[in-house]
């Protein structure tokens, strides 16, 4: 166990993240079965996108404010924010909150089936 990992039990995080995290790598390696490496362009960065993100921010933060946040609208954002971004270093950072917002929608999914 890392010392990543060892904190975040500490700090809360479930054991059923695990689980998460070994169903993603092995869709992802269903996916190497089925399509094998790929490599496509990015296809983000363009202009038409800012005015959409801006206003996806806005509503969440509209909603969040008035307690009507969910996860696909948070994840819309993060998303939203990926498409519009260019550089591949920011990319890959929004990317990676994308998939954290994923992980944590799932991880809410699994815990509802918990308390039932």
């Amino acid at each position: 166990m890392t010392a990543v990992v060892a904190h975040l039990v500490q700090s809360g995080w479930s054991w059923a993240a695990r689980d998460i995290a070994e169903d993603v790598i092995d869709e992802r390696y269903n996916q190497l079965k089925k399509w094998g490496e790929q490599h496509h362009p990015d296809g983000t960065g363009f202009s038409y996108i800012d005015t959409h993100v801006d206003a996806v921010k806005r509503d969440n933060d509209y909603a969040a404010e008035h307690g009507g946040s969910n996860w696909a609208a948070i994840l819309l954002e993060e998303i939203m924010e990926s498409f519009d971004e260019k550089d591949e270093v920011k990319l890959r950072k929004e990317l990676i909150q994308s998939a954290a917002v994923i992980f944590a929608w799932v991880e809410d999914i699994d815990s509802r089936k918990a308390v039932a």
